[in-house]
C-alpha cells in the first residue's frame, strides 16, 4: 500500500531534468500562467484522475444484471452469517 506523505509545510520540491522542466516552462508559457500554477493545475487533475479510477467500479451488463437480481432476490442468510448476526452487539 502507498504511504501517504505529509509534510508541515505546503512546498513541493522537484527535482527533473533540465529538459523536462523546459518543456513544462513552455507549456506554461503557451497557457499563459506561471510555472507553479501550470504544474498544479494538471498534477491535481491527474491525481484526481487516479483516485476516481481507484474508486470506481465497472461492472459488464452481465454483472450489472447479477447485482440487480441479487438486490432483488437476495439469498437466505446460511449458518455463518445468522451466528454472526447473533454475535453483534445487541443496541442500546
Amino acid at each position: 500500500m502507498p504511504r501517504l506523505a505529509v509534510e508541515d509545510n505546503s512546498r513541493l520540491s522537484l527535482r527533473i531534468p533540465a529538459e523536462e522542466k523546459a518543456i513544462l516552462l513552455r507549456a506554461a508559457a503557451l497557457r499563459r500562467t506561471d510555472l507553479t500554477d501550470f504544474v498544479r493545475q494538471h498534477s491535481l487533475s491527474a491525481a484526481r484522475a487516479v483516485i476516481q479510477e481507484a474508486e470506481r467500479l465497472e461492472l459488464s451488463e452481465r454483472d450489472s444484471l447479477r447485482v440487480l437480481a441479487l438486490l432483488e432476490h437476495p439469498p437466505k442468510p446460511n449458518a455463518k452469517l445468522l451466528a454472526a448476526a447473533r454475535s453483534l452487539p445487541k443496541p442500546k
